[in-house]
Order: structure tokens, then sequence, then C-alpha cells
């Protein structure tokens, strides 16, 4: 099954170095049964879309932590695509969440999508106040529409230590 792992820059030099990936909390987001029933039309493809989505807001989740108050670090949200089984439905998190086992090796992995420089300022926003728009807050959702305004870069996984050295 095709998952999409949020995750950070930290966590991809991490994967790049020992070749895995680790899913904080084994959590990842998947194209569940729950979220196509959740969705009145959609297409495989859109469906997928929205579970990317899903992952990539909770990047913004991991991000947060590591861009308070350093405004040094980049601001870019990350998603590794990855072909796991087995996974378990995780109803109780989110319509698209799923637990994965263990760690990702390379060879699993499909794809990697990153934040592109443009979208750094809109992300750190968006990182700032995700908690609050996970509560409601439609300013804080508004933020939250900003950077999910841009479109990640698909990245290959032998051209991540090259992406890594770019920044």
């Amino acid at each position: 099954m095709r998952v999409y792992i949020p995750a950070t820059l930290a966590m991809l030099r991490t994967f790049v170095e020992s070749g895995e990936l680790v899913p904080v909390s084994g959590i990842a987001f998947a194209l569940t049964p729950m979220l196509r029933e959740s969705y009145a039309a959609g297409d495989t493809e859109e469906l997928e879309y929205a579970a990317m989505n899903e992952a990539a807001r909770a990047s913004l989740r991991l991000l947060a932590p590591e861009l308070d108050g350093d405004p040094a670090a980049i601001a870019r949200r990350v998603v590794v695509a990855a072909d796991v089984e087995p996974v378990q439905w995780r109803p109780d998190l989110d319509d698209a969440a799923v637990t994965l086992a263990g760690v990702i090796p390379t060879r699993s992995v499909a794809a990697i999508h990153v934040d592109v420089a443009e979208a750094e300022a809109a992300v750190r926003a968006a990182a700032a106040v995700v908690d609050a728009a996970d509560l409601g807050d439609p300013d804080a959702e508004f933020a939250l529409g900003e950077a999910e305004d841009h479109e990640m870069a698909w990245y290959a996984t032998q051209e991540v230590p090259f992406l890594l050295e770019l920044l």
C-alpha cells in the first residue's frame, strides 16, 4: 500500500545517512476505506493526493518545534511516499491515518516531496499555528491554507542527498 509519511529535513538527513526512515510514532497517511467513504467523489489519484496533504499537515506539527525560536531553521514540509505492508488503520486519529510496523528501508521509498524555497514564509507561519487550526481557529486555518497552496516538489530517492547539500 502506498503511504505518505510526514517528516522533516532533519529526519530526511538521518534517512540519507542510515538508509532507513523511522516514522514518528509509526504514523503515516494512506488512501484508506474510511478516507474513500468520506469523499462524495474523486478518483484514486485525487484521494491519494488528499492523503498526502494530510501527511504534509502532519509534517507541520513535526516542524513546529524545530522552527520555534530559530529564525535560521529551514521551514519546509517533507512527505515521504513509500510502499509498505502491513499497515493498521487508525480511524481514531484520522480517516487517512495508518500505523506502520517498524522502519522504512530505502528500497520501499517511491518518492520524496519537499517544499520549494518560495513556500518557506507560509510554512513557517503555518507551523506556528497548526495546533490552533486543529482547534478550529479560522485565522490559523487560513495560514495553513496559505502553506497548502504551495505545491511540494517531487524528488527521487537518489536525488535527496543533492537536495540536502544545496539547502
